[in-house]
């Protein structure tokens, strides 16, 4: 009997201006679908995002296609272990935005990406910078760029994390002022896979932030170079069926049940189908409580 095939999960995503969204949707799905892929993939006037699992040589096949487009051919991609049973099916879509901020007009593209995002920082440079500043009278801050459920099970040490359920939020925290004390401050902005991260950055520096900063790669390429041993705490979140990756066997637990606190990193849906919240809910409290609703 033969070996399974390995499987993999590619994350990508590329800021570069795409005159036909349509036109590249229908290219991707009918890509992706040939190689039996599932995943989800966004298409926008800005570009593309996506993460896509199967078979490793089937998704290196798309990703080797997907750079055949002329605004695409510098796609970086990072991989991870898991495979197509990890999505439920392969969506293609176009929206206006490749981060949903809603504020489309306020950000530009051009062939190099985003235009006046925080300076990029190599995991390596990161903890460079950390130790640094370490002991100043102005420190290295973190901010979270991803909402505060995916910060409860892990962040970075001593990061800042907004109220925020969705992008939008993230948008009002910056709009509303509730960040302004971060201003003069080394602020190193950091999200799952660098996306959304690219937006922030350059809205925090059109605000005025004066020292802003975007992990490059995003926690995943933060995980890959020290795992557990540098500055990062927990696990992380993903939204498909893993739900949490650890990066080693070292991984600390911070995260706790809504319900009676446990440690956990379990996060779960409520018993609402509508439901599209996710909370931190330990295994006992969840069999314990199956209606439970957020």
């Amino acid at each position: 009997m033969s070996p399974a095939p390995v499987s993999r999960i590619a994350l990508y995503y590329r800021f570069a201006p795409l005159a036909d969204p349509e036109a590249v949707r229908l290219w991707q799905r009918t890509l992706a679908a040939s190689l039996g892929l599932t995943g989800r993939i966004i298409v926008s006037p800005q570009g593309i995002n996506g993460t896509v699992g199967g078979p490793v040589d089937a998704v290196k096949q798309y990703v080797k296609g997907t750079r055949e487009h002329p605004a695409l051919k510098d796609l970086e991609v990072k991989w991870s272990d898991g495979s197509a049973a990890d999505f439920p099916r392969l969506s293609v879509k176009v929206r206006p935005e490749l981060v949903a901020f809603g504020v489309p007009e306020r950000i530009t593209v051009d062939e190099h990406g985003v235009v006046g995002t925080g300076e990029r920082l190599t995991p390596e440079r990161l903890e460079a910078l950390v130790a640094e500043r370490a002991g100043t009278e102005n420190p290295v801050r973190f901010l979270d760029g991803r909402n505060t459920v995916e910060a409860q099970i892990g962040r970075f040490d001593g990061a800042v994390v907004p109220a925020a359920h969705t992008t939008r939020d993230l948008l009002a925290a910056v709009d509303s002022g509730s960040l302004d004390h971060l201003r003069d401050a080394p602020l190193v902005t950091y999200c799952t896979g660098g996306v959304r991260c690219e937006v922030l950055s350059a809205l925090l520096k059109d605000r005025g932030f004066r020292e802003v900063y975007q992990l490059d790669g995003g926690i995943v390429r933060y995980g890959e170079a020290f795992g557990d041993a540098g500055l990062w705490r927990g696990e992380l979140a993903v939204f498909d069926r893993r739900i949490a990756l650890r990066f080693s066997e070292d991984a600390e637990t911070i995260g706790r049940c809504v319900t009676c606190e446990a440690p956990t990193s379990a996060l779960r849906n409520c018993s609402d189908p509508a439901c599209t919240t996710l909370e931190v809910r330990c295994a006992a409290c969840a069999a314990a409580d199956p209606d439970r609703r957020c």
